[in-house]
């Protein structure tokens, strides 16, 4: 799993079957070496726009949302409620 921020959304219209109704969210991981990697994922927790989020990828990602039949590679499994604790990913 990973930490990252929500960055936006993404709306698309025409997708897999088995996304439809789901929710997909730009996340940017925190630390990230300085890479200018995003991150979509897929999001049934109700994370907003600059929230600290708790992203599991993989497989762990199809199970962690329901839909381990979907074509998934990243969800939203939390919602960071204390960030105090990562200031050591700011050193």
């Amino acid at each position: 799993m990973i930490i990252g921020k929500v960055m936006g959304s993404i709306v698309a219209t025409r997708k897999n079957a088995n996304l439809v109704g789901q929710k997909l969210m730009i996340v940017k991981p925190i630390n990230d070496g300085g890479s200018n990697g995003t991150i979509v994922a897929i999001d049934n927790v109700g994370a907003g726009i600059g929230e600290l989020v708790i992203v599991a990828q993989g497989s762990a990602a199809r199970i962690g949302c329901g839909h381990e039949k979907a074509p998934v590679d990243a969800a939203i499994v939390g919602i960071v409620d204390d960030e105090c604790s990562l200031d050591f990913l700011n050193k």
